[in-house]
C-alpha cells in the first residue's frame, strides 16, 4: 500500500469514527432505505431517475464527491455511485437538509465563478481547480454535510446500496464475513486471557 492510499484509508476510518451512534440509531431505518435505493440504482440496466437533484445538480455534486474520495489507483466516490445514495438521503432521513443543498449548490457555484471568472460550472474545472474551490468552502456547513453523505454512501453495505462492488470496504481493508472468529477485538482477547 502506498502512502497516498494509506492516507485515504486513515481519513475514511477516522471519518466513520466521528459519526454519532445516537444519530445513526435514530436514522437507521431511513439510512437502510436510502442504501436500498442506491443499490437498485447501481444494479439497474436503465439509469434510475434522481428524485431530488436535477441532472445538472447531480453532475456538480458527483464532481465534488469525486474530489472528496477521488479515483486513482483505487476506485472513488464516482465508482461507488454515491450520488444515488445522497439523492435518496435527501428525500428520506435527511429531508430537512434539502435547503442546505439547494443554497449550498448556489453558493458553491458562486464561489466557483469568483475563483475562476470564466467558468460556468464546477464540473468544467480541472481537478486542481476543483480542489481549490473545495478548499475555499471546506469550513462551510454545506461542505461538511456533503463530506458526511459522501463517506456514508462510499462505505454503505453493498447489500443495501452505495459502496458499489465493495470499493469502500476494500479500501479500508474490511472483510465481509458472515461469521467472525473470536476474539473480536482487543477487549475480547484480554477477557479470554483471564479465563
Amino acid at each position: 500500500m502506498d502512502n497516498e492510499t494509506g492516507t485515504r484509508r486513515r481519513f475514511l476510518i477516522c471519518s466513520v469514527a466521528g459519526l454519532s451512534s445516537a444519530w445513526l440509531t435514530l436514522h437507521w431505518p431511513a439510512v437502510l432505505a436510502a442504501q436500498g435505493h442506491a443499490h437498485r440504482a447501481a444494479e439497474s440496466p436503465v439509469p434510475v431517475p434522481l428524485q431530488f437533484f436535477s441532472a445538472g445538480q447531480a453532475i456538480e455534486i458527483e464532481a465534488a464527491t469525486a474530489q472528496i474520495i477521488p479515483s486513482d489507483d483505487t476506485p472513488g466516490a464516482r465508482e461507488a455511485q454515491v450520488i444515488h445514495f445522497i439523492d435518496r438521503a435527501l428525500i428520506t432521513f435527511d429531508r430537512d437538509k434539502q435547503p442546505s443543498y439547494t443554497q449550498g449548490l448556489e453558493d458553491f457555484q458562486a464561489k466557483t465563478r469568483e475563483l475562476f471568472p470564466g467558468a460556468k460550472r464546477f464540473s468544467d474545472l480541472t481537478s486542481a481547480q476543483q480542489v481549490q474551490v473545495l478548499v475555499a468552502i471546506e469550513k462551510t456547513s454545506f461542505f461538511e454535510l456533503l463530506r458526511l453523505h459522501t463517506i456514508m454512501g462510499f462505505l454503505a453495505s453493498p447489500e443495501y446500496g452505495g459502496n458499489y462492488n465493495q470499493v469502500g470496504w476494500k479500501l479500508i481493508g474490511f472483510e465481509d464475513k458472515h461469521v467472525f472468529s473470536p476474539p473480536f477485538g482487543y477487549y475480547d482477547a484480554e477477557y479470554n486471557k483471564g479465563h
